[in-house]
């Protein structure tokens, strides 16, 4: 999904995009018109699934109601495909990764804001090799299969930081996530990173070894739902219906009881799966069930941590843009005034303020 060619084409349409939009002058007391309809696009991965549950039982249809807004959710079934098509303007709001909304939407000058912190991956992601190789550092030579640049890529360099090695101690080979698991499947190749659910199938396979997982750092691959920053700010209606469907998506998800189980049975069958299969993903998931926790996690010094390690990842592969001449192009807000990058450029933001409403039963 993260192929160089991709994100060639993306740059490139960032490029007319922003060229687009120098062209457009605006009045300064020119009062925006609000928007009535919205689209939101989303992927299948363990912690995204309440989207597609939300939809198909009308809970999303209802808090749209509420708020006198029409919202459009799209399956996007390329993930890196919706935040390209997210960040041309396409969608208003989008289902990514922390690293994906830097280096993506952000280093591509699209001001985005974390609506909701839904989970973060805690093993979703992992290591396996084939054959011979049973720890982590027995990859040293070998060439690994991957979704290049991306959270896979991310997770691997930190495992390699681990064992004492680095990237040029390994051939990276640029690998969809959809052609992972027939990849591994072949002689040739005795190493790759995958995420659920292709990761659950590829670690089952005879002779394999999970030899590092993102439980081993914990709280550095998030999974979020992104919002154009000028969008919500014009249109807060919109900020309250997501999180109010999404909150009341997971709290049914969460239950212990038969309502809980059969939304899980449907969300494991729209992801591909079965509910063993998707319990055991969401076993590997840290989800926020409740918005007071996801606020916390959001106002935790530990997350300018992480962000800061992806920020500096990010740099060293030349994600934050050709001409990034530091780490600190783009600017990083988190709450409380804190930040990271340049304050004159921030294109990325942590804000829990909506989160917190629905901490305080204000939606």
């Amino acid at each position: 999904m993260r192929g160089f060619i991709k994100r060639l084409i993306r740059s490139l349409t960032l490029w007319v995009f922003s060229i687009g939009l120098v062209s457009v002058g605006f009045c300064a007391n020119a009062v925006a018109a609000e928007k009535k309809e919205f689209n939101v696009a989303w992927s299948i991965y363990v912690g995204w699934m309440p989207w597609d549950y939300m939809q198909k039982t009308g809970i999303l249809k209802k808090w749209a109601d509420k708020y006198g807004i029409k919202i459009n959710l799209v399956q996007v079934n390329d993930y890196i495909e919706s935040i390209n098509q997210y960040t041309a303007g396409k969608f208003d709001a989008c289902g990514m990764t922390n690293m994906d909304a830097l280096t993506i939407p952000a280093a591509g000058g699209v001001d985005t804001t974390a609506l909701i912190i839904g989970d973060f991956s805690n093993g979703n992601d992992g290591i396996v090799l084939k054959g011979a190789g049973k720890k982590l550092a027995d990859v040293k030579g070998q060439k690994i299969n991957l979704v290049e640049l991306s959270v896979s890529h991310y997770l691997l360099g930190r495992g390699l930081e681990s064992v004492k090695l680095s990237e040029k101690d390994i051939t990276v080979v640029n690998t969809s996530d959809a052609d992972i698991i027939a990849a591994y499947a072949t002689p040739q190749v005795t190493a790759v990173v995958a995420w659920n659910p292709q990761l659950a199938t590829i670690k089952s396979t005879p002779d394999s070894a999970l030899v590092f997982n993102s439980a081993q750092i914990p709280g550095e691959i998030i999974d979020m739902m992104m919002v154009n920053t000028k969008t919500i700010k014009e249109n807060p209606k919109l900020g309250k219906a997501l999180i109010g469907a999404w909150f009341e998506s997971i709290g049914i998800m969460a239950k212990d009881d038969a309502t809980g189980k059969a939304a899980r049975e449907a969300m494991a069958k729209a992801s591909g799966t079965d509910l063993a299969g998707f319990e055991a993903q969401l076993k590997t998931t840290r989800m926020f069930y409740k918005p007071s926790e996801a606020v916390a996690f959001n106002k935790s010094p530990d997350l300018i941590k992480t962000m800061d390690y992806v920020r500096k990842f990010s740099f060293d592969h030349g994600l934050l843009g050709k001409d990034a001449k530091t780490v600190d192009v783009v600017g990083i807000s988190f709450p409380g005034g804190k930040m990271l990058g340049d304050p004159k450029n921030i294109k990325l933001r942590y804000d829990p303020s909506f989160m917190d409403m629905a901490a305080q039963g204000k939606l």
